[in-house]
This record gives C-alpha cells, sequence and structure tokens, in this order.
C-alpha cells in the first residue's frame, strides 16, 4: 500500500494500491482537481477513459477532462464551449481592427507619398 494516497484515492476514502491508475495524475496536494472531475464525470469513467489510452498520453487527457470540468462547474448550461465562442468573438473584433487600422495606414501613405512628390 502506498502511504500517501493520491488525492482520487482520499475523495473515494479508499487504499491506493502501487498500481493505481489516478495516482500519476492526482497528487495529494491538488485534491480539488479530482473533485472537479468526479463531480463532471464519475471516478469510474475517469479509470476506463485512463486505461483506454496509451501511457503518453494519459497527463494531457486529464489536464483537458480537468479543464473541461472547470469550466461546466463554472458555466453549467455552455461549459467549455462558452468560453470557445467567446475567444472566437474576440478574434473576429480583433481581425476587424487590425484590417481598419492597415487600412488607416495604407491611406496615410498613400496621402505621404502624394505630399512627396509635390
Amino acid at each position: 500500500m502506498n502511504p500517501k494516497r493520491c488525492a482520487a484515492c482520499k475523495y473515494l476514502r479508499r487504499r491506493c494500491p502501487k498500481d493505481c491508475i489516478f495516482s500519476p495524475y492526482f497528487p495529494p496536494n491538488d485534491p480539488d482537481k479530482f473533485a472537479c472531475i468526479h463531480r463532471i464525470y464519475g471516478a469510474g469513467n475517469v479509470s476506463k477513459m485512463l486505461q483506454q489510452l496509451p501511457v503518453q498520453t494519459r497527463a494531457e487527457a486529464v489536464e483537458s477532462l480537468s479543464f473541461e470540468a472547470k469550466c461546466r462547474v463554472e458555466d453549467p448550461v455552455y461549459g467549455c464551449v462558452g468560453i470557445i465562442s467567446l475567444l472566437q468573438t474576440q478574434i473576429r473584433k480583433t481581425q476587424t481592427l487590425l484590417a481598419k487600422t492597415q487600412a488607416e495606414i495604407a491611406v496615410a501613405q498613400t496621402k505621404h507619398s502624394q505630399h512627396t512628390n509635390l
């Protein structure tokens, strides 16, 4: 048995075996990470997902699940889709502003070149 249980095993109030699927990704000093993921997906589903993934991609999957779960807790209706939508709107506004600024620069350069040629 592992004397320092991972955050998942602490949350689930169980012993943490040496081959615990959760221990590499849920250290004991970050219990909120697992609690949030468990609230949205459930421990059994997360365990199944991790077991189906190659070991080298599990950490990235846990980070993705963590982000998506936190977003879903903060915004139960839209989750991370709300953030993505907001960012896309900001990108469109910024692109419009950039195009406007580039047009203004082109006009200013044209005026400057006309004044120089006189």
